[in-house]
Formats: structure tokens, sequence, C-alpha cells
């Protein structure tokens, strides 16, 4: 039996989705590999589109497109980023015309929050946060053993809680939530419970200081290549 074909952009060296033509060409999607999703799975993109027709929905992209754009600036050296992601957020959220800006930050960033709170007050938003550890529920709640607890099997250990983090924010009604640093797996949990718009500033990477890609760059990267013990021709 033939082996199901599924989206693999990752492996793609055609880019058909951003050629290199002149605004009034078609881009070639006959070149793209097999493996590509505009092949695959065209009825799923044109239901993807159908989505934009929704007003709110257009005019967000079309704000995010701009912002974009905005990032760069031209210089007599050539193209170059010019904002960071927090001027970005800021720009952004002003662009839409948010008010109200929610943070769910990481009990151990509390710093990187108050200062965050303080550069969003003064650009003009209210801000509602929400640290991960509200409502002060023990681990054992979701089933922690002693041993299992960061602090030791002795002390108190209140639960990471993702799940009131976003409920709080869907509660105050923000405009904009913007994640700050949640834990692999606590952030996926507020993405699912959270119903309103969310950016995220920063991911959690205790190793390099919260910047999740810096391995790719760096000799860690042969470290992450390497097959665990046993997994070798299929062991």
């Amino acid at each position: 039996m033939a082996k199901k074909l599924s989206p693999m952009c990752s492996r793609c060296g055609v880019l058909v989705c951003r050629p290199e033509i002149k605004v009034d060409e078609t881009p070639p999607i006959e070149t793209a590999p097999v493996f590509c999703p505009m092949k695959l799975m065209p009825d799923v993109i044109d239901d993807a589109m159908s989505e934009y027709k929704d007003d709110g929905v257009k005019e967000f992209a079309r704000q995010a497109s701009i912002q974009e754009f905005e990032c760069y600036e031209q210089t007599p050296e050539g193209k170059r980023a010019k904002n960071t992601r927090i001027e970005e957020t800021i720009q952004l959220a002003k662009k839409c015309g948010f008010k109200k800006l929610g943070l769910a930050f990481c009990a151990g960033l509390p710093k990187e929050a108050s200062l965050l709170t303080d550069i969003l007050e003064n650009n003009g938003f209210e801000v509602v946060s929400a640290r991960c550890k509200v409502g002060a529920v023990p681990k054992e709640t979701i089933g922690i053993r002693p041993e299992q607890k960061i602090r030791g099997p002795r002390n108190w250990e209140s639960m990471c809680n993702p799940i009131s983090q976003a409920k709080i924010m869907n509660a105050e009604k923000v405009d904009l939530a913007i994640l700050l640093g949640l834990c692999v797996g606590h952030d996926t949990l507020f993405l699912k419970y959270c119903r309103v718009p969310v950016t995220v500033l920063a991911a959690k990477d205790r190793v390099t200081g919260h910047s999740p890609l810096a391995p790719l760059y760096s000799s860690y990267y042969s470290r992450l290549m390497s097959k665990p013990r046993g997994k070798e021709n299929g062991r």
C-alpha cells in the first residue's frame, strides 16, 4: 500500500507559494512537489480563504500584513529590520484600535511582566495580567507525586494554571492576549481555552534565555540531531 502523502513544506525547495514573478503573472503551481498542500489540499485552502470574507478577520489580516511591511526599512546598505517584537505588538494593537490588553505570564518572569506592563500602560493601553500560579492549586490536584515537585517533596508547590489564565482573559474580554514565557504544554492549554486573539511575545526556554531557535544556529544543533539509542534501523 502506498504511503499517504501529507503536506511537507519544510522539505520544499521550489517555493511556488513565494514566487519571484511580476504582479500580473501566476504562480506556477504545476511545478510544486507532490507533497505541496496546494496540490494535496486545495479544498482546505479554499475553505480557509473563505474565512477572510469576514470583515473583522479580513481587516485584522490586512493590518498584520501592513505591520509586517513596516518592520523593514530601506537604507543605503539595503533592506533591514527595524522593530522589536514588543514594538510590533504595540504598533499592531494601535492599528487595530485595541484598548485592553491581557498579559498571561510565567511566574518565573515577574520582572519582565512588570516592565512590560509599564511599557504597555505608558503607550496608552489598559492591562489585565494573570500569573501562571493563579488559584494557588497544589500540584497534587493533577496527580503530581511528591518526588516530582521542583521545590522538593516536603514543600507546597502550586500547579501552573493556564486554563484559569485563559478564562480570566475571556472574562475580562481583552482585545488581545499576550503570552509571556509559558512552559511547553502550559502554553498549549492556554491557546486551547483562550477565546480572544492571542500573540506570543516570548516562548519559554530555560537554557537559552528564552530564545528557542538558538540551538539551531549553534553547535548545540549536533546534539539535537543525535538519534536516541535503540532507534537506529527501526529498533
